[in-house]
C-alpha cells in the first residue's frame, strides 16, 4: 500500500521529537494493545490531551515506566511512548504480534531508527540505522520491494526519514493527533522484568 500525495501518516514525527517509540498492531483494540505492552491497569483509562498532562505530569516521559497513548487508523492500533522504548522489546513485540501483525517505530537523538516487522510471535524483518543497515529476522528481505527505492539497503546508511516512509509505503502506518476534546486509552507501562 503507498499512501496518496495528500499527506503522509507519520509526518509529525519527522520534526523535531527527540525520543519516541511507536507500536502499531492490526486488528486489536486500544486496550487489547496497552495489555499486551505490559499497562499498569491502575493507570488504564481514556483521557483527553489535558487530563493526560495533568494525570502524568512530568512523568509522561519517563523511560522505566513511559506513559502510554493510543489510537486507531484504519486496521491498526497504535500505541505512542514519548519517553521509554518498551515496544522494542525482545518479550514485548512478539506479544503484542500474537494472532496478528506488528510494527515497532523507534528514534532517538543520536540519530538513529530502528524498525522491527512481527507476525504471530515471530521478527519477521528487524534493522536500527546506527550503523549501515543490516536487516536481520526470520525473512529479512521480506520488504525489499519498499526498503530498496528508499535507499533502505544493506550495507549502507539510511536517508533521512526512510523508516518513516517504509512503515507509510508498506503498511499505511499512520497517527492522527488528538484535539483538544478528543479522549484516547492512555496508561503507564510497568517496568520491564531485568
Amino acid at each position: 500500500m503507498t499512501i496518496s500525495a495528500t499527506g503522509r501518516g507519520l509526518d509529525q514525527f519527522r520534526g523535531d521529537i527527540p525520543i519516541y517509540t511507536l507500536t502499531f498492531a492490526k486488528g486489536l483494540s486500544p486496550t487489547e494493545l496497552l495489555t499486551r505492552m505490559g499497562v499498569d491497569p491502575d493507570t488504564l483509562a481514556l483521557r483527553d490531551p489535558m487530563d493526560l498532562h495533568d494525570d502524568f505530569g512530568d512523568t509522561l516521559y519517563d523511560e522505566d515506566e513511559p506513559v502510554v497513548t493510543t489510537g486507531t487508523d484504519g486496521a491498526w492500533t497504535w500505541a505512542w511512548e514519548q519517553g521509554g522504548s518498551h515496544g522494542l522489546d525482545a518479550r514485548i513485540l512478539p506479544e503484542v504480534s500474537r494472532g496478528a501483525e506488528a510494527v515497532a517505530l523507534h528514534y532517538n537523538e543520536k540519530p538513529m531508527h530502528w524498525f522491527k516487522y512481527a507476525v504471530n510471535g515471530d521478527i519477521i524483518v528487524d534493522f536500527h540505522t546506527l550503523q549501515p543497515i543490516e536487516p536481520t529476522g526470520l525473512d529479512p528481505q521480506r520488504l525489499d520491494a519498499f526498503m530498496r527505492p528508499l535507499g533502505l539497503i544493506p550495507g549502507r546508511s539510511d536517508p533521512l526519514h526512510s523508516v518513516l516512509a517504509l512503515a507509510e509505503n508498506a503498511f499505511g502506518l499512520r497517527v492522527t493527533t488528538a484535539g483538544d476534546d478528543d479522549e484516547r486509552w492512555s496508561g503507564s507501562l510497568l517496568p520491564l522484568p531485568e
